[in-house]
């Protein structure tokens, strides 16, 4: 077993990972994401997830096994980091080959174990388009956002395992009340864009990637909201 960063470390261990993507995607809601960058640790709270699975045409494992993708056929727990637009995104894989879950967006986490300037080292990371900090609220607001902020890189961590001295998630006791379930963002027509497997923390809606609650939209035609059972 790898030593902790901190007595009172939790990470999660890898049977949390070992279970359905969706049931994955809905848990990880709330739960904190880690990193040590340049000797300091930075975090950020999950706000926003999307569940893949092999048999889903819009997922990467359904285009077949490579090299590149090994990750999503391991057991859950496995790291699958790859370029989108660009930047890298973060995925976790979930309990059965191909099946997995990315991380879409977050909020910046600020606690006693993380850097003093924290918050300012990920807006250094991750700018406005001027050159500006970053809003806190739009800095982790996007799957490659989140990345960039953090400092995640894909050929530092694709296909690896968690590292409690490195790179971890953490249940911090940030569980949200309710959760909004609609479709995922960004799949191209006729490869199952229609399936309900983005998961939303209701109250940071308006912080995600692309917020399910604006004006126009309507509750069981767009969306569901669903009570957290774990809540």
């Amino acid at each position: 077993m790898r030593p902790l960063p901190w007595p009172a470390a939790q990470p999660l261990p890898d049977s949390f990972f070992d279970r359905d993507a969706q049931t994955l995607a809905r848990a990880l809601l709330g739960k904190v994401i880690r990193h040590r960058h340049q000797g300091h640790w930075l975090a950020a709270r999950i706000i926003e997830t999307e569940a893949y699975y092999l048999t889903d045409k819009g997922s990467h494992a359904s285009l077949g096994y490579t090299a590149k993708r090994h990750a999503l056929f391991m057991d859950g727990g496995h790291i699958y980091m790859y370029y989108a637009r660009g930047g890298d995104s973060l995925n976790f894989s979930a309990h059965g080959a191909g099946n997995a879950v990315l991380i879409k967006s977050a909020q910046p986490w600020v606690d006693e174990h993380c850097a003093a300037d924290a918050l300012a080292r990920m807006q250094a990371n991750n700018p406005a388009a001027d050159g500006s900090p970053r809003p806190a609220e739009r800095l982790c607001a996007g799957q490659t956002l989140l990345c960039k902020a953090l400092g995640l890189k894909v050929p530092d961590w694709d296909g690896q395992r968690f590292d409690p001295q490195h790179l971890f998630v953490e249940d911090a006791g940030a569980r949200p009340a309710q959760i909004i379930q609609t479709t995922r963002l960004g799949i191209p027509h006729g490869r199952d864009e229609h399936l309900p497997y983005r998961f939303v923390d209701a109250a940071q809606a308006r912080h995600c990637t692309r917020n399910p609650l604006r004006r126009g939209q309507l509750e069981g035609r767009d969306y569901h909201l669903l009570d957290n059972e774990d809540a």
